[in-house]
């Protein structure tokens, strides 16, 4: 009798240990899953995924800033050190002054670059006006409201690179305010192939994009060029940088 009295204490007291193991192993499973989905717990995520550049809008890190920064935020000009007017067009906020959202007559950035007179156009004689393309980004920009707006490509193709088509819309964005017509920096006119072929030959192009020691860091006043940007570059150099 006693014996069978141990036996059924043994089989209750397994029964319960099995129970309760169970009873854990569930909202462990829950965690897991939780976890992984981004629905709770530490592996959760509140970090909002990056803008995806889209063709209908003119982000002004992207395409809006760079053109200022390459033809008026320059020595001289529009730059921190020499706020030509006390108007700097190095950043969003000073840009801002001179731009009244969405509309155009009241913005007098549009009507400086759309200016007939030679002394009161921007930029100034003897640097390039703007092109109808760049006049177009920020008219587009002003319109849409002009925000502080930022994207990141879906893709970086460093692969199918050609100067016609990615060197060439790189350096006319970034590099050729500066660089072109005849008042061009440093007298390298970057609208010339020959001319930036001579600078990837001499290193200079290759020191100054990637900001090392002992070049001037380009694009000037501006931010450094993006990964991909540099990357589709060194790949057109590693070609030979061909006229292509």
């Amino acid at each position: 009798m006693v014996k069978i009295s141990k036996l059924l204490a043994f089989i209750c007291a397994s029964i319960t240990l099995f129970i309760f193991a169970c009873k854990h192993e569930i909202p462990a499973r829950q965690v897991d899953n939780g976890g992984s989905n981004g629905n709770g717990g530490s592996g959760g995520s509140t970090t909002p995924p990056p803008v995806v550049c889209s063709p209908d809008t003119a982000y002004f890190q992207q395409l809006v800033l760079p053109i200022f920064i390459s033809n008026c935020a320059l020595s001289g000009c529009h730059d921190a050190a020499s706020h030509q007017d006390g108007i700097t067009l190095t950043s969003y906020g000073g840009i801002m002054e001179e731009i009244s959202p969405g509309n155009l007559r009241n913005s007098k950035i549009w009507r400086k670059i759309n200016e007939d007179d030679r002394d009161d156009i921007m930029p100034p004689p003897p640097r390039n006006p703007l092109t109808q393309q760049q006049k177009d980004v920020i008219a587009k920009w002003i319109l849409q409201g002009a925000k502080n707006n930022s994207c990141q490509s879906s893709s970086c193709d460093s692969t199918n690179v050609t100067y016609g088509v990615t060197i060439r819309s790189i350096v006319s964005a970034k590099c050729q305010g500066c660089h072109s017509g005849t008042a061009a920096s440093a007298g390298y006119d970057f609208s010339q192939y020959a001319v930036l072929k001579a600078r990837v030959n001499d290193g200079k192009l290759w020191g100054a994009i990637n900001h090392l020691a002992g070049y001037s860091p380009m694009p000037k006043n501006g931010t450094k060029l993006s990964d991909c940007e540099i990357n589709q570059i060194r790949k057109w150099i590693d070609m030979g940088a061909p006229n292509n």
